[in-house]
């Protein structure tokens, strides 16, 4: 534990405070800060975490591949025997604490974050699992665009730099956001087949070709959306819980839009005869391996048959008009419209048929919304409403924050406008004064409307203000709902639904005015640069007679005696 004081000794013997304490003080560093107990108990002598003796097991055999032209998966929901002892490997070694990002600086690289963690829990398992986060980053290099931003580097998560997120209505595949939980797979899809069991009828399995013979093709045009989306926002105002993976720091970019093709669940159910003996939820396998407190699962989450019964869950192998990539799910993914992006199963093999929600870490431990007063002291899953359909939101893509705007009298702006369950952005609103007034952009300026997609837009905001000004955009959906103004209303302890609006801070330059355009062209006249706008200026800011002229026609600084020189004199 991090003592209360640092200093340290100089040369002479005296002692000075360190730069260390001083980060410490302004909470820079607030992750190596002691912790304080009023209530007067000792947290010194933690008992230390005692380890076993690792099983001896013949990994390549017995978490071989699962199946003919499927690589990278382990089959555990099946075989209660082998997720023991998997859950024995991982108590037996003892694994790094994740990185801090939240209490301490964010790394300045791409990745930003490497999993650590996760790599090693993939390898120490071993089998089937020892080389996919080698074999996973390949694919990323192979199949996303280079410019994009690396959160984590296994599992991946990224997203597109604000300049390319929306800079088609329809994100090219490459661009689309990634928000994995585990490996990327490899599936021959001549080999891929998909089961049906549970609380249906007639459990069956079903292979591509079937799937795409027996029911109708479906496209839609669909907006995914991860609920960790401006994630960055929320641990830039309080830290929250803090597991690389399960809450990476997504900036604006986690969400996309994009065209898939496939079936409605709901039609491959009633082919199996439809549910029986209560089933009233889907649980969705996909064949990556997830871990959880030292335990392993095949990911799965579920979704209500009031939901697919809508044909609001889709089965897609298609995506932008091509095959589903491997990052994205092929050669079948869940597509489940308006709901948070994890509840679209990538990898998908199997469907089960339930009487109630899945009790699967994904479904029953995360992704869920906790009221202020819960965090580490007191959490319990019970305690957070399960985030399914996202709230409306939205976010400025351009200009960046910080960033110095020389303008005329308007700022460009462009960004998205999003609301989930089959909802879609109404009006786009933005302000250039914090939120006191707002502009609505015109209906001409926004994309066309769908009822599970995103609106981008864009709009000169009017600014006549200059110096530092705060930008903030907001979204009414249809049913006129809309964003809290500030960050603070949304903050929970899981960091999840940044839905409040998006604020950034520019400096504004308003050319317009004429002792402006003037300094302006005196900086090109000097060959001295305008930003970063920190740096003193370095030629004269106005000529000696200019400056004398002014106080002669006006008053000095200083209210001049009102006393007779006279009368002040001694006697």
């Amino acid at each position: 534990m991090h003592t209360d004081t640092l200093t340290r000794e100089t040369h002479q013997g005296k002692r000075h405070q360190s730069a260390e304490e001083w980060k410490l003080e302004q909470g820079w560093d607030a992750f190596q800060l002691a912790l304080i107990d009023h209530t007067g108990d000792d947290w010194s002598d933690a008992e230390p975490v005692i380890e076993t003796k690792s099983p001896k097991v013949d990994a390549d055999a017995v978490f071989a591949e699962e199946g003919k032209g499927w690589t990278g998966y382990v089959e555990w929901e099946k075989y209660p025997e082998k997720k023991k002892l998997g859950h024995e490997i991982l108590v037996a070694h003892k694994f790094p604490p994740p990185p801090e990002f939240q209490l301490g600086p964010i790394p300045n690289t791409n990745p930003v974050l490497e999993g650590v963690r996760w790599k090693l829990w993939h390898t120490t398992v071993g089998g089937a699992l020892k080389t996919i986060p080698d074999q996973s980053w390949k694919t990323v290099l192979e199949e996303k665009h280079p410019d994009m931003l690396h959160l984590l580097q296994f599992p991946y998560n990224g997203e597109a730099p604000k300049r390319l997120v929306t800079s088609k209505t329809i994100t090219p595949t490459e661009l689309h956001f990634v928000r994995n939980h585990g490996g990327i797979p490899t599936i021959d899809p001549a080999d891929w087949e998909l089961e049906i069991d549970g609380l249906v009828k007639n459990p069956q399995k079903f292979n591509l070709e079937q799937l795409k013979t027996l029911f109708p093709k479906i496209t839609k045009t669909c907006t995914l959306q991860c609920s960790g989306t401006r994630r960055i926002e929320q641990i830039a105002l309080y830290a929250g819980e803090g597991d690389e993976m399960i809450n990476a720091p997504w900036a604006e970019g986690a969400i996309s839009n994009a065209v898939y093709t496939g079936v409605s669940l709901k039609h491959v159910i009633k082919h199996c005869g439809g549910l029986v003996d209560g089933g009233k939820h889907l649980e969705l396998f996909g064949i990556d391996t997830y871990f959880k407190q030292n335990e392993i699962f095949n990911y799965s989450v579920s979704v209500p048959w009031s939901k697919v019964k809508l044909n609001e869950v889709l089965l897609c192998w298609e995506m932008n008009g091509k095959p589903l990539p491997k990052i994205h799910g092929a050669p079948v993914r869940a597509l489940v419209m308006g709901y948070i992006g994890a509840r679209s199963t990538k990898w998908l093999y199997r469907i089960k048929a339930l009487s109630r929600p899945t009790r699967a870490p994904v479904q029953s431990r995360e992704y869920l919304y906790f009221n202020q007063q819960v965090g580490k002291h007191n959490q319990r899953p019970i305690d957070g409403i399960n985030i399914q359909e996202m709230p409306v939101s939205s976010a400025l893509m351009s200009p960046l924050n910080k960033q110095v705007i020389i303008h005329n009298g308007s700022i460009e702006c462009k960004g998205w406008a999003y609301s989930g369950g089959g909802r879609w952005p109404e009006r786009v609103e933005l302000s250039a004064d914090g939120g006191f007034s707002w502009y609505a952009v015109p209906p001409k300026n926004l994309s066309e409307k769908h009822r599970f997609a995103w609106r981008t837009w864009e709009f000169s905001l009017p600014v006549e203000v200059e110096g530092w000004i705060e930008i903030v955009v907001r979204c009414w959906d249809n049913s006129l709902n809309t964003q809290p103004l500030e960050v603070r209303s949304a903050w929970n302890w899981s960091l999840h639904v940044t839905s409040s609006c998006h604020r950034i801070k520019v400096y504004s330059v308003n050319k317009k005015r004429e002792l402006t355009k003037q300094r302006l062209r005196q900086f090109r006249e000097y060959n001295e640069p305008f930003v970063p706008i920190t740096v003193p200026t370095d030629f004269p800011q106005m000529a000696w007679e200019d400056y004398d002229r002014f106080f002669e026609e006006t008053q000095p600084r200083d209210v001049q005696s009102d006393y007779d020189d006279s009368e002040m004199e001694q006697d």
